[in-house]
């Protein structure tokens, strides 16, 4: 490396770890569904401002739902529809493309009865929630794939559900700060993105493969995550598709460094946390989602 490409190299954010995931597994719906579990709750000290995410495919017979009543509480949930298309009790049509936003805060109850129409693909990300906002009122948001900011450029494709990229700036509707981009690239096409230096992230490749720059640049490619180097003075990562062009998704969020406790679909701080919510639960005090209506 000469010395003009190693002060480039070091200009940029690269990759602290990748990781090659296993292949999608049985999944808790029964036959028809397989997931990876992309992030584990269980190293949310490294992991956060991220709790969890899953990575499902489910592929029903014609008619036959999944899901049923339960609730969740203490944090935000951003489900995005990969592929395929599915029916909710609660949250109508998700068709590819489209997010939903849920803060569970204080507690809600989610009936997930879901009617896929085909072959479905979706990611769940459980995200901590800033402690003064832990316990706010639940809200939820129904996001349209044709609603969301695209950042265009020769062979890009950055749609900004969240954050900003470019000139692009997309209102948030999760109390943390995050960013969320969903990017396709031509082949061997350069794509650069600012991330905040007090984000914590990663990259998610959902198609083709990438070159991520670094003082060590990296090679990462579907079926593997690739997690972002502590910030520091470095703010921008720059990915190069390969020969085939790549999609990728980039999440990052803000660290908020308090330690937390789960239990099943509740997350708190203390263990008080998971006792109070969880009689909130049994005693009927929270609400659906389909009585919340849409957040703005």
């Amino acid at each position: 490396m000469n010395s003009k490409t190693r002060r480039e190299a070091q200009a940029v954010r690269g990759l602290a770890n990748v990781i090659t995931l296993p292949p999608p597994g049985p999944g808790f719906i029964g036959e028809g569904h397989t997931a990876i579990h992309v992030i584990d709750s269980r190293e949310f000290a490294h992991n956060d401002p991220f709790i969890m995410l899953a990575d499902d495919r489910v592929d029903l017979a014609p008619g036959q739902r999944a899901g049923g009543p339960h609730p969740h509480a203490g944090f935000e949930i951003v489900t995005f529809a990969v592929e395929g298309e599915a029916r909710d009790r609660d949250e109508g049509l998700l068709r590819a493309g489209d997010v939903l936003w849920m803060t569970a805060g204080s507690g809600v109850v989610h009936n997930e009865d879901v009617e896929p129409l085909g072959k479905l693909r979706i990611l769940q990300l459980w995200t901590t929630l800033p402690s003064a906002s832990r316990w706010m009122a639940p809200r939820f948001a129904h996001v349209a794939r044709e609603t969301v900011p695209v950042r265009q450029e020769p062979g890009v494709e950055a749609r900004v559900y969240t954050g900003a990229s470019g000139t692009i700036r997309t209102p948030s509707r999760t109390y943390l700060p995050m960013t969320m981009v969903d990017v396709r690239l031509d082949p061997n096409v350069v794509f650069e993105q600012e991330v905040p230096a007090s984000y914590n992230g990663f990259l998610y490749p959902l198609e083709g493969e990438l070159l991520v720059d670094g003082e060590t640049p990296q090679r990462l490619s579907a079926g593997q995550i690739g997690w972002l180097e502590s910030g520091g003075a470095s703010t921008t990562i720059r990915l190069t598709a390969g020969q085939k062009g790549a999609r990728v998704l980039l999440y990052a969020g803000e660290r908020q460094g308090v330690p937390i406790v789960t239990h099943g679909p509740f997350v708190g701080e203390t263990r008080a946390d998971l006792v109070r919510v969880s009689q909130a639960y049994v005693e009927g005090r929270m609400p659906r989602v389909s009585e919340l209506g849409q957040a703005r």
